[in-house]
């Protein structure tokens, strides 16, 4: 548990470098949004994949 801990922690502690940094992590090109009139539909698709595959090779690299 505590190594799951700490791997959540690395990972939001990297999104919020990444973010500071200037890199629009949320608003990736081939994320999906959809405006009419006055609503929002908002659906991370790459930043969902992009996501999944940085936290694979994370886990996969700690279990080792």
């Amino acid at each position: 548990m505590g190594k799951l801990l700490l791997v959540a922690g690395l990972v939001i502690a990297g999104i919020g470098l990444l973010m500071m940094v200037g890199i629009p992590f949320g608003r990736l090109p081939g994320d999906i949004v959809i405006r009419r009139g006055s609503s929002t539909f908002y659906f991370p698709l790459v930043t969902s994949i992009l996501l999944s595959i940085i936290l694979t090779l994370l886990l996969a690299l700690f279990r080792r």
